[in-house]
């Protein structure tokens, strides 16, 4: 039987991982402040796969059109910290 591989740092999750100051270019800060209880399915699984697992838990996303879209459908179990997307509005050309 073969070895395991031995893991050069233990798999630990960092506690102050959403506490960090400021976001990078290019993310989104999410925070998870309402409950899903008496939502629908669509709604819990959408709050996991931005990689939300606790209530007023903050996590740094990608600031992609997916995830975009995935902030968007739970928009009102979240709050989202980062670009507030175009500058200028559609509207407003000369």
């Amino acid at each position: 039987m073969a070895d395991k591989p031995q893991r050069t740092q233990p798999r630990t999750r960092r506690r102050d991982a959403g506490k960090r100051a400021g976001t990078q270019d290019g993310t989104l800060r999410v925070t998870w402040v309402h409950s899903e209880i008496g939502h629908n399915a669509a709604a819990r699984g959408t709050i996991r796969a931005l990689g939300l697992h606790r209530l007023h838990e903050t996590v740094d996303v990608a600031d992609t059109p997916a995830n975009r879209g995935m902030i968007r459908r739970v928009a009102f179990l979240l709050e989202v910290a980062g670009p507030a997307g175009r500058a200028e509005s559609e509207d407003s050309q000369p």
